[in-house]
């Protein structure tokens, strides 16, 4: 069974052995997570473990991608086994030669054997990583490596010392930060753990029961099909860690919904996008990035979950409050109660999806447990309540569970591949220090001006980010953007969620806007179109990074009375932010309205105090109620769906 689409799927015997292996590094990925071996008395160094997980992954993506990048049919032909058993040796003997590694970390230099294999894997993971995103990841390893290599010769910020190989090496080989460091880390251990959770939860029928659930709430109310497609996406979306999975996932059934009651094909197109995106924000799992910015920012996660969770809010409110103006611009109306599930049925009917979450907060935040072991709790429990199920086909059986576990890896062996790669950068950066040079040059550049430079480095990570998935995205930009802000006094909390929230925003802004290209495969719609109208809609990623780092209240940091006040000027903002990009507020705003209601709504979302809250307040309520008071009349006409 094909656990993406539930379709039966033929599968030979080269298959069989591949889907065998996926499952049995899904179980020892599981194993690791569940601290077992450390109990018994087996110590494994986490490089090695680390380099066991390399050694399949690389045998499992040329096995199932192809030098086209399309997922291959069929036995891999002879010319891939030269990369596949080149990187698995390279691996084999990081796993299985761990005193060798312990020396070359030592002396901070490779010998030739040492230079051979590090070359070696170096091609082997970029013509991977091509694989499996494209071109522009792998390209941007190389253009930083060869950096690293040819410093001495370049002018400017570039100019250095220049590394050979034997030292470019060892970095990107066996150093702290190169291949086997921190993100491929967390990519062995959290993030294998969280996505079998999600698949797990997908198989239960939990994202029918978010959908269902989010329905009874609000799709009573007008533009209730998007209103309920918001919770469901944002709530997917924080499970799977890819807007562009969510958007494929729950998109096959929210976007035809939300046109067939009455919105545009492009605006439903636009709300899936902007909400799957929105999923990355939101506590507690945060698409896994955050247990990789604890680990980089050595934090507990609890603090950045704390922080996350107003900005999230934020963010959804401002597209809560889109589809809302646009349902009432369009004359829509809500779905008539009898045709819902009543709120208790809709419940009850998948209540004990609630507990793998309280399980997973619960371990997570209150007892501070590893991720990857609370995951693994939620997990657990996920299992035996699947049972209680009235429909048997939500019921994870052995042979469901076995198949969510080969689904996995597949899904996993992407973010792993990737993560791997991105450790060259990070070696190469690391032995550089251009991430430093970078940062440098962008004070310099606007002379130690906060906003200048938050600008600049908004713009240069949403480059950056553009064609990356969300973990390499987050990973490149803590390297090169977020020290900028470091320099100029903002806390590395708060520069990371920046760089987050701008390198993000490529997912639904033009050009790439990946998760827009799924959304118009569903929708029909043009790809352009469809992305600026997301750009409207998603307006809050780029206002909430900027409004949280001049009032951290928005973090969670300060005084209650200091917290409150942010929360609910910002809510205030948000709603008038949300109205000038819809151009509506009871009635038709005109373009003087817009943007008023989007100055006022910008500045109340800002720094907090008596002053910005009475003028952006009275600027906000110039723009929605001023064109009544000096006696403009606008009609409001229902527009039919494009």
């Amino acid at each position: 069974m094909d656990v993406s689409t539930g379709k039966p799927q033929k599968v030979g015997a080269y298959g069989k052995m591949i889907l065998v292996l996926s499952g049995l590094l899904a179980l020892y990925e599981l194993l690791i997570a569940s601290r077992l071996l450390t109990w018994f008395g087996f110590f494994l160094p986490a490089v090695q473990h680390r380099a066991i997980t390399l050694f399949v992954v690389i045998f499992i993506i040329y096995s199932l991608r192809s030098a086209s990048g399309k997922v291959r049919e069929g036995t891999i032909p002879w010319y891939d086994l030269v990369p596949v058993v080149l990187g698995m040796i390279c691996a084999g003997f990081v796993a299985f030669n761990y005193d060798a590694v312990i020396d070359y970390s030592t002396y901070g230099y490779l010998d030739t054997k040492g230079i051979m294999l590090a070359v070696c894997l170096a091609l082997v993971l970029l013509e991977s990583a091509r694989r499996l995103t494209g071109w522009a990841l792998p390209l941007i390893i190389l253009f930083f490596m060869a950096i690293t290599y040819f410093q001495n010769y370049l002018p400017g910020i570039l100019h250095g010392k220049g590394y050979a190989l034997d030292r470019l090496g060892d970095s990107i080989y066996v150093g702290t930060g190169g291949i086997f460091g921190v993100p491929f880390g967390v990519a062995a251990g959290v993030l294998i753990t969280y996505i079998i959770f999600g698949k797990l939860m997908q198989e239960a029928g939990a994202s029918l029961w978010f959908i269902n659930l989010a329905m009874s709430v609000a799709g009573w109310t007008r533009g209730g099909v998007a209103k309920s497609t918001v919770v469901a996406s944002g709530l997917f979306g924080m499970i799977t860690g890819s807007p562009s999975t969510e958007v494929a996932t729950i998109g096959s059934m929210s976007i035809p919904m939300m046109i067939s009651s009455g919105y545009k094909p492009k605006f439903a197109a636009a709300v899936e996008a902007v909400a799957g995106t929105g999923g990355q924000f939101m506590p507690p799992v945060m698409g896994a990035i955050a247990f990789i910015m604890a680990e980089w920012l050595g934090l507990p996660y609890g603090e950045i979950a704390v922080a996350a969770f107003i900005p999230a809010c934020l963010y959804f409110t401002v597209l809560f409050m889109s589809i809302h103006f646009e349902a009432h611009r369009l004359g829509l109306k809500g779905t008539p109660r009898s045709e819902l599930p009543s709120l208790w049925s809709a419940f009850i009917g998948g209540w004990y999806y609630i507990i793998p979450i309280a399980v997973l907060i619960y371990f997570l935040i209150f007892l501070k447990y590893p991720p990857e072991m609370s995951g693994l709790f939620s997990v657990i429990s996920l299992i035996p309540l699947s049972f209680l199920s009235r429909d048997t086909k939500n019921h994870l059986t052995l042979h469901k569970i076995w198949s969510s576990l080969t689904g996995s890896v597949k899904t996993w062996i992407t973010v792993a591949g990737v993560t791997a790669a991105v450790g060259m950068l990070i070696g190469s950066l690391e032995l550089s220090g251009l991430g430093i040079k970078f940062s440098g040059f962008i004070v310099n550049l606007t002379q130690g001006n906060l906003l200048g430079t938050m600008i600049l480095i908004g713009v240069a990570s949403f480059i950056l980010g553009m064609g990356l998935d969300s973990i390499p995205s987050y990973m490149t930009l803590a390297i090169l953007a977020a020290p900028a802000l470091i320099e100029l006094g903002v806390p590395p909390l708060v520069a990371h969620l920046y760089v987050i929230y701008w390198g993000l925003s490529s997912f639904f802004t033009p050009p790439v806007c990946i998760a827009i290209y799924v959304a118009c495969g569903i929708s029909g719609t043009k790809i352009w179109e469809t992305g600026w109208e997301a750009v409207r809609i998603g307006i809050a990623v780029f206002i909430v990074p900027l409004a949280f780092v001049y009032n951290q209240a928005l973090l969670a940091q300060g005084s209650a009375e200091e917290i409150i006040s942010a929360i609910v000027t910002a809510l205030l903002g948000s709603t008038a932010v949300a109205a000038a990009v819809r151009g509506y507020f009871m009635n038709i705003l005109p373009l003087w309205g817009k943007v008023s209601a989007f100055v006022g709504g910008c500045i109340l979302i800002g720094p907090t105090n008596i002053w910005t809250v009475i003028i952006g307040l009275g600027i906000s309520l110039i723009g929605v109620f001023g064109h009544s008071v000096i006696g403009k009349k606008f009609s409001v006409k229902p527009s039919s769906a494009e």
